[in-house]
């Protein structure tokens, strides 16, 4: 069947247009359907009838998914954007816009065409990706910049959305386009910078590794947190995914910026090679090892406040997250130094900015599934309790997290209960996954919360396996539920055992994975 979305752009001015987004409840579409909403498209949009976080994302916005049909597709769409997850000759939605002559997009495609209209910046990485994009979010709340961020997930900051479009972007979209001159420029604007001011805004965008997404998408600028083994469906070795990061920041323009994690191995081998290719590029470290305006020097953990310094502000003072890790300011210093050399592309001085910056780390709070308190109680022996849901299911994520949790929460013993996701990664790093529990007092494991891309009958690995490589390390703190629900009473059990001495705050119970095993932590609560 025939794609119409081959070399199609979308509509320069989106005021009444009408587009329809089949899977509009994805992240990444419900995110893209806020940028446009706001632009002052006319939405509609098809999805199956399970309720999902971002039908709260849509409610905002009037917005109510429709039941997949052909009849969605009326004589006013205009466009249709659709998830990676349909298909153009299997979905009625799609079957029809396709009969109709309809231009169909990607969801990676329409987020790609989007991103040529503004001075765009691509957050990348395995790991942080999205607490990294939120943190800049919630710093250029703070500052008089016209900007739009879109986040993997529901940002607690942006008021439970996905995206923060700022109010000179609203108020931009609501008046008449600025005209430009016959060069194309509009009087006074002389700077690349300057210029996408003219075409509405700054962009910020998560930007996906995953069959090679982010290829879509057309940067200015990029960070990039980190590069190893994961996606082993797609990316059979380390030196795949590690060439998908370079061939992405080779799409910088000539002199382009990418702002790259000194402290990460595979961020600063990706780097070197990139140097190798294209010796315009601007690479600006950040991190303990970097050198420079971005240098972390990491202070104490108190009063569950993380404090850092980073260079360019020593003689200010320090600033504090109140996130658990040693990753997550790492991600706050991504973000900052994005946040700086913004500033500095639009002629402003950063550190005339010290304190807005520091608000805005301040008011980060993490977002859906990202070190996410779903809830809080006392125990039958009045020993208070914490429940958290975390997104980790890379065996880094999961091990710099749980060691994260360990520093911030001193006085709490920790309680994880871990859900594995796909079994080609459980399979390609059994090693790292058996090594990464040690953070915690007790670990629960399940069954691999497969995918639909693989198919379980063709792995000999089972949840069951990873459990016994657990055992094999010596860790006897560790117990296996194939079921999620199954573990009910004996977690339960355990939260209301009598706490140690050197627990004196309580318990933190976590929930973590890319699977459902959140449900457990429901139970919990109920």
């Amino acid at each position: 069947m025939q794609n119409n979305s081959l070399n199609l752009s979308l509509p320069e001015d989106f005021r009444g247009v009408h587009i329809h987004f089949v899977g509009i409840k994805g992240t990444g579409m419900a995110a893209l359907v806020e940028i446009l909403f706001h632009k002052g498209a006319v939405i509609t949009g098809s999805d199956v009838s399970e309720r999902f976080y971002t039908d709260e994302v849509l409610e905002r916005l009037g917005l109510k998914a429709f039941s997949f049909g052909a009849a969605n597709i009326t004589d006013d769409v205009q466009y249709v954007i659709y998830s990676s997850a349909y298909k153009l000759d299997k979905n009625p939605d799609l079957i029809e816009a396709v009969r109709r002559g309809l231009p169909c997009l990607l969801y990676t495609q329409a987020l790609g065409a989007y991103s040529e209209r503004s001075y765009s910046c691509g957050v990348c990485g395995v790991h942080g990706k999205t607490s990294t994009t939120g943190l800049v979010g919630t710093i250029l709340k703070e500052i008089d910049l016209p900007s739009q961020v879109l986040a993997g997930s529901v940002i607690n900051s942006f008021g439970g959305t996905c995206t923060y479009t700022s109010k000179s972007v609203v108020e931009c979209s609501r008046s008449e386009r600025i005209e430009t001159t016959a060069e194309g420029e509009k009087g006074g604007f002389d700077t690349p910078a300057s210029q996408a001011l003219n075409h509405r805004s700054i962009f910020v965008a998560e930007t996906c590794e995953y069959q090679r997404h982010f290829m879509s998408f057309c940067p200015k600028k990029i960070i990039l947190t980190s590069v190893e083994p994961d996606h082993e469906d797609y990316y059979p070795t380390y030196e795949d995914i590690r060439q998908a990061f370079i061939d992405y920041i080779c799409k910088l323009p000539q002199g382009g910026e990418v702002i790259y994690c000194a402290d990460d191995k595979g961020a600063c081998d990706t780097i070197g090679l990139v140097r190798g290719l294209r010796p315009d590029i601007v690479a600006m470290p950040y991190g303990e090892k970097a050198a420079g305006d971005f240098t972390v020097t990491f202070g104490k953990v108190k009063n569950e406040r993380n404090s850092f310094t980073l260079g360019l502000f020593a003689g200010k003072g320090d600033f504090a997250l109140a996130m658990p890790g040693r990753h997550e300011v790492l991600d706050a210093a991504a973000a900052v130094a994005l946040v700086c050399q913004l500033l500095r592309e639009f002629g402003k001085n950063p550190l005339d900015y010290y304190e807005n910056i520091r608000r805005g780390l301040l008011n980060f709070s993490g977002g859906k599934r990202r070190s996410e308190i779903v809830g809080h109680f006392k125990n039958i022996n009045r020993d208070d309790v914490i429940v958290l849901d975390d997104y980790g299911h890379h065996p880094t994520a999961v091990k710099t997290t749980l060691e994260g949790y360990r520093e911030f929460y001193k006085g709490r013993k920790i309680i994880v209960d871990f859900m594995s996701h796909t079994y080609s990664r459980t399979q390609a790093l059994l090693p790292e996954f058996a090594k990464c529990f040690t953070a915690a007092d007790e670990v629960i494991l399940h069954k691999i919360y497969s995918s639909a891309r693989e198919n379980p009958a063709d792995f000999e690995i089972t949840g069951r396996t990873l459990y016994e490589a657990v055992l094999a390390t010596g860790q006897q703190n560790v117990h296996y539920y194939e079921e999620i629900l199954d573990a009910a009473d004996f977690a339960k059990a355990e939260l209301e055992n009598p706490l140690e001495p050197e627990y004196p705050d309580g318990y933190l119970f976590i929930t973590m994975g890319a699977g459902d095993n959140w449900k457990l932590g429901k139970e919990i609560l109920k």
